[in-house]
Formats: C-alpha cells, sequence, structure tokens
C-alpha cells in the first residue's frame, strides 16, 4: 500500500472558498452537471487548507471549480476532495495556471483542440478530464469534429442549437433534418428565435457548406472570366424569360376568370342567389376589373 496516495475526505461545500473564480460556457456546464448526475464524480476536487480563515471558510479551492458549481446545482451539501497543505500564493497560481490552461479564446480553438487531441489517440473520458468537459460533450463534439460540421460547433458553443440536435442534424439528410426540427419544436427544446436561428444556420450550411468562411483572399477570389461572365449573363436572362412566360400566363387565366365573372354577374337570378347566399362580394381587383370590361 502506498503512504503517499492522496486521501479523499468529504468537505461540506459552504466551508470552499473559490480563490480564482472563472465563467464557463453554459451548455459545457449543464454537460458537466448531467454526467455527474448520471455517473456520479469521478475526479475529486483538490482544496488547500488556509492559515487565515476571515470568512469562517478553512479550505481555498484549488482545481474543479466547474464540478463544484455542478454538485451545488444538484442540492448536494458536501464533495470529495483532496486536501493540500499549501500557502496561499501557491494556491493562486496553481489555480492561476489551470485557468490559463483551459481558458478558451474562441468557440473554434478549443474545439479544434478537442480534435486534436483525439486525432493524437485520447479517449472521450480523457479529454473530458483534460478540459473540464463531460464525457457526452466531447464525444458529440467530435462526432461533428469528424463530419467537418463547423457551422454547427460554432453554434453549439454559443448556446444556439443543443449538442444532440446538431448532432442529429449531421447525420440526416433533408427530410430528416425537418424530422428533427419539428421533433425538437414538440419536444420545447427549439422555440421561437431559436428555432429561426437555427433554421438559419441549415440554409447557410446548405448554401455555403458545413465549414465557416475563411477571413481573407483565398486562391478562388480570382476575377471572374469572360466564359462566366457570358453564363451568368445566359442563366439570368433565361430566368427572366421564364418570369415573363408565367406573368403571361397568370395574365390570360385572370382574364378568362373576368370573362366568366362578367358574365354571371350579368345573370340577375344568379346574383340574387349570390346575394341570398352571402357570396355577392369580390376582391377589390377583380371587380374593378369586371366593372372597366362592362364600360368596355
Amino acid at each position: 500500500m502506498n503512504d503517499s496516495a492522496p486521501v479523499v475526505q468529504m468537505i461540506p461545500i459552504d466551508q470552499i472558498n473559490i480563490l480564482n473564480s472563472r465563467s464557463r460556457n453554459k451548455i459545457a456546464f449543464q454537460g458537466i452537471v448531467s454526467n455527474i448526475s448520471s455517473l456520479g464524480l469521478k475526479k475529486p476536487i483538490t482544496v488547500a487548507r488556509r492559515f487565515e480563515t476571515p470568512d469562517g471558510k478553512p479550505y481555498d479551492l484549488v482545481c474543479g471549480q466547474g464540478r463544484l458549481e455542478a454538485f451545488v446545482a444538484l442540492g448536494q451539501t458536501e464533495i470529495p476532495a483532496i486536501v493540500i497543505d499549501a500557502p496561499k500564493e501557491e494556491c493562486f497560481l496553481m489555480s492561476l495556471v489551470e485557468n490559463v490552461a483551459r481558458r478558451r479564446h474562441s468557440p473554434l480553438e478549443l474545439l479544434r483542440e478537442i480534435g486534436n487531441l483525439k486525432a493524437r489517440g485520447y479517449r472521450p473520458g480523457q479529454i473530458a478530464e483534460k478540459t473540464d468537459l463531460s464525457d457526452t460533450y466531447v464525444a458529440g463534439i467530435t462526432n461533428l469534429l469528424a463530419h467537418g460540421e463547423e457551422r454547427l460547433l460554432c453554434a453549439v458553443e454559443k448556446g444556439r442549437i443543443p449538442l444532440s440536435v446538431a448532432i442529429q442534424i449531421a447525420n440526416a439528410d433533408e427530410a430528416g433534418i425537418q424530422q428533427v426540427l419539428c421533433e425538437a419544436y414538440e419536444g420545447h427544446t427549439l422555440r421561437g428565435r431559436k428555432l429561426l436561428a437555427v433554421r438559419r444556420i441549415i440554409e447557410l450550411r446548405n448554401a455555403k457548406g458545413k465549414r465557416l468562411e475563411k477571413t481573407g483572399p483565398t486562391k478562388n477570389d480570382r476575377p471572374p472570366s469572360a466564359g462566366s461572365l457570358v453564363r451568368a449573363y445566359r442563366h439570368e436572362a433565361d430566368r427572366q424569360k421564364l418570369l415573363v412566360k408565367k406573368a403571361q400566363l397568370t395574365e390570360n387565366r385572370l382574364l378568362f376568370v373576368v370573362s366568366a365573372l362578367r358574365k354571371l354577374f350579368g345573370d340577375d337570378n344568379f346574383v340574387t342567389l349570390l346575394r341570398a347566399e352571402g357570396l355577392d362580394s369580390l376582391p377589390a381587383y377583380l371587380a374593378g376589373r369586371i366593372q372597366e370590361s362592362q364600360r368596355g
């Protein structure tokens, strides 16, 4: 038996002072809460004994703010902890190093780092431990990274779309995506502006691809050639001709409707029947066209 192995103790949460607090992503935090609720705490937090306790709290938190806050969210009053002896300055430095190591420079940077760790052979559980994220969150992110879903990843990290919905969208065809959105709406996962935002993300994904646009010039940023301009002109000309044909067809149909209605409204018996049934009104535009044809 190794006498130097750390001893885990149950420490009251209200006796722990958070030495160097940091904010965290809400989606990732919910993943930590869910993971601890389902599987329990796999790694104790680390605290240090305080030499002075002006607030009555005998411990400083060194490592594990996310796990501590998750326990609070779950209504727990105690948490497993490893207690060390270290001066406050050293504890603060250790906490600061941890925060800097896990600080998120941008959403995609963290996501790419998760991908890099996965490429180096780390399992989702090991990545979760290193990044203080849940196993399910890391597994979902690696799934999206494997499919090159940068737009969905960015939306997940910004809290615009649930990770579970993003994974379903990534693995579905067009019909499947509509089904996913319907189920998310019925399950109250996506409603109102959030649903509209997700639809916009899907439209951009379909129109411009899964990856986000790169800033700055690229190899494809070349002046259009004469041939491409001619093709674009012909395409637009064909589109305009089709619109003209549709407009002419609609006009012919409207003229037929106006002619038929003019003859029907010329029949007093028919008009009387319409009035008796309360159907003698017409859209203003049609009524005006019929009057014009009658005057003509």
